[in-house]
């Protein structure tokens, strides 16, 4: 069974906001980056999601440790909360329909869960931050142009009689 490394990452502008997921998958000397957003979601399903897309990215079964900055994805399988809420069909769990597409991959992949501090200079988590915050940051709306008085203020001129004062 090939043996495969799995980062993940989520990030959300608001929350509920724009988000965006980010994965690092690592096998033997190569690398592959996957990312994506969603415009109105939260970080918690980002979360789920970066975990879900990586999983589903390999083409076989496979022995892998996924490391995360979230507990809410590490406690949840470390904990046993995953089995506990799929015994009750996932009733009055928050995302269901994300931890009901992550429990077969559980299953069809050998996967231990690690959790790694977030922000804290770990190169593939922080690489994975790079990858879900850019993701998030393109579903932003643009920005409005603001008027002619607020980039006044903004530039901290004053107009007075013609003159331009900075």
């Amino acid at each position: 069974m090939k043996k495969v490394e799995i980062y993940t990452d989520g990030a959300c502008r608001g929350n509920p906001g724009p988000g965006g997921w980010g994965a690092v998958l690592v096998y033997g000397n190569r690398e592959k980056e996957l990312s994506g957003g969603e415009e109105n979601t939260t970080n918690n399903r980002m979360e789920l999601t970066a975990a879900i897309e990586a999983l589903s990215a390999l083409k076989e079964p496979c022995e892998v440790t996924l490391t995360s900055d979230s507990t809410y994805l590490v406690n949840a399988i470390r904990e046993g909360w995953l089995a506990a809420w799929r015994d009750r069909a996932f009733h009055k769990v928050k995302n269901p329909d994300l931890w009901m597409k992550l429990d077969p991959l559980l299953l069809k992949h050998e996967v231990t869960f690690v959790w790694v501090k977030g922000h804290d200079g770990h190169p593939y988590n922080e690489r994975c931050d790079r990858l879900a915050t850019a993701a998030a940051d393109a579903l932003r709306p643009a920005p409005t142009a603001p008027d002619t008085m607020e980039t006044d203020k903004a530039n901290k001129t004053e107009k007075t009689d013609g003159e331009v004062r900075g």
